[in-house]
């Protein structure tokens, strides 16, 4: 069994829709098991929350991309993590992240490199989308990774979209691709 978290933070709805993508994927990775943590307004989480993160074989982060950037309330849960940090609790965990954002670029790369360093700083193992991109004259917008992210998932969905509207169909496959891949990785490395 492998046990997977995935912590987030939301804004508007969207970024949720995609955290519930990558738990749908992660958990059809068998014998996965995945908690889904949401950051509060106020940027926190709860002490059974802490302890969740603190029992899993991976985590996963996500945050929408604000100002080319996480969210500030994903920003104030990362700095209190100093705590595990201190005692290297997540050492050797797998990790993992995901943005979006309403532009197909909006700085989403930035969020993705402060997330990874996130993980560096808590020693943890990172996995990567493990998909191409869809980049020929043939692709379509739903494609699978058509925004082109290998370090992370990237989705976009458009400023004046609602939750039900954005992310997009092939942003939320492709979500679920990367979450199967994680606890699929978490898997090997539990053996």
């Amino acid at each position: 069994m492998s046990k997977v978290a995935i912590v987030y933070h939301s804004g508007y709805g969207h970024t949720k829709k995609q955290a519930e993508a990558v738990q749908a994927g992660a958990a059809s990775a068998a014998g996965a098991t995945v908690d889904l943590i949401a950051i509060n307004a106020e940027g926190n989480i709860t002490d059974a929350d802490w302890a969740t993160l603190d029992a899993a074989d991976a985590i996963i982060f996500g945050s929408p991309t604000y100002m080319g950037s996480v969210s500030w309330q994903f920003k104030k849960f990362a700095d209190a993590t100093s705590k595990p940090w201190f005692t290297q609790k997540w050492k050797d965990k797998i990790g993992a992240g995901f943005t979006n954002s309403a532009t197909m670029n909006g700085d989403k790369l930035s969020t993705l490199h402060y997330l990874f360093t996130l993980g560096m700083q808590q020693s943890m193992i990172w996995v990567g989308t493990g998909l191409m991109p869809s980049n020929s004259k043939a692709a379509q917008r739903n494609d699978i990774n058509f925004v082109g992210s290998f370090s992370g998932l990237m989705a976009q969905s458009p400023s004046d979209s609602s939750p039900d509207e954005g992310p997009l169909p092939g942003d939320l496959e492709t979500a679920k691709l990367f979450g199967k891949r994680v606890a699929e990785t978490t898997a090997q490395f539990k053996k």
